[in-house]
């Protein structure tokens, strides 16, 4: 359940917490205690003193936040890391879906509050959206290839919004999310009210915004800010295979229907114009994939709906 991880975020938000949502029931006094705790098995070597940390699995690449001491909070290091390995991930040709992820146990509990009460004079803010990563690093990218959050803990705050700019998000049985920073003044800035009411529609989203309340993850689900629910420490595993699924369909299809649902969602500005970028984009798979597919078809593959 998502009680446990309550007896864990003291060192990051010193308060005393109350709810009942979906049968949940938190009622837990957070205060503030020495943290000194890393990732779960420890770190590997190559890891030691990486703010990000990314793997290959063929077309597939995992990104992963590795400040677990302070349940991976983003500083400016990190964000920068974040933005270089995503834009990288979307340049690449030979990767197909990214998995972002956090490490020691937990997604993100947002921007690292203390570097923003004691480094408020280095703290470098583009307000101009076009000219300049978000403070979280990559939430201002939109990108053409599938991201797949795996979350585990905490995806708080800015780790919500981390958490909002990925296709789909594969959520631990005890994972907590929601909009923390409500108590502390922090605004969302990194995308927040403008993918949440989106993914779960403005009513459910102006709820978490506005109470900053904790949601668990079948409450999750049930909005759809969850797309698979999985038993705790598999999140990142079951990532990778829908990651691996999704790598192996034609991938100029995929993206041209992926592509098109983004633009009818955020910037088709009527229903004539969305339908026309969906013609558009998909004309020109016909020949490049649909042809060869509807061969496969005929010659028995995929038939009864089997996907092998």
């Amino acid at each position: 359940m998502a009680l446990k991880h309550f007896r864990t975020l003291a060192p990051i938000f010193g308060v005393t917490y109350r709810s009942k949502t979906f049968g949940l029931s938190i009622n837990a006094r957070l205060l503030p205690v020495r943290f000194n705790s890393t990732a779960a098995g420890g770190e590997t070597e190559a890891a030691a003193g990486q703010t990000v940390v990314t793997e290959r699995r063929g077309c597939v690449v995992t990104v992963g936040i590795n400040r677990p001491e302070v349940r991976n909070a983003v500083n400016q290091e990190t964000a920068r890391r974040l933005l270089e390995e995503l834009e990288a991930f979307d340049s690449d040709p030979d990767l197909n879906v990214a998995v972002l992820h956090g490490k020691g146990g937990n997604f993100c509990a947002g921007y690292d509050l203390k570097e923003l009460a004691n480094h408020t004079a280095s703290l470098k803010l583009e307000q101009d959206v076009t000219k300049g990563p978000g403070p979280m690093g990559p939430s201002r990218l939109q990108l053409s290839k599938p991201l797949i959050a795996a979350v585990g803990g905490f995806a708080v705050a800015g780790g919500l919004e981390l958490a909002l700019l990925a296709d789909l998000r594969v959520v631990e049985e005890s994972a907590v999310m929601g909009v923390f920073c409500r108590r502390f003044g922090v605004p969302l800035i990194d995308g927040g009210t403008v993918r949440l009411p989106h993914v779960i529609g403005l009513s459910r989203a102006l709820d978490l915004i506005l109470t900053g309340r904790p949601i668990g993850a079948q409450e999750a689900l049930a909005y759809g800010l969850a797309n698979r629910v999985v038993p705790d420490g598999q999140a990142l595993q079951a990532a990778l295979q829908l990651a691996e699924e999704i790598s192996s369909f034609p991938q100029q299809c995929l993206r041209a229907d992926r592509s098109s649902a983004m633009y009818s969602c955020y910037d088709a500005p009527s229903f004539t114009q969305a339908m026309q970028y969906e013609m558009d984009h998909g004309v020109p798979v016909i020949l490049a994939e649909a042809v060869t597919g509807a061969t496969r078809f005929t010659s028995g593959a995929g038939r009864g709906g089997k996907f092998s």
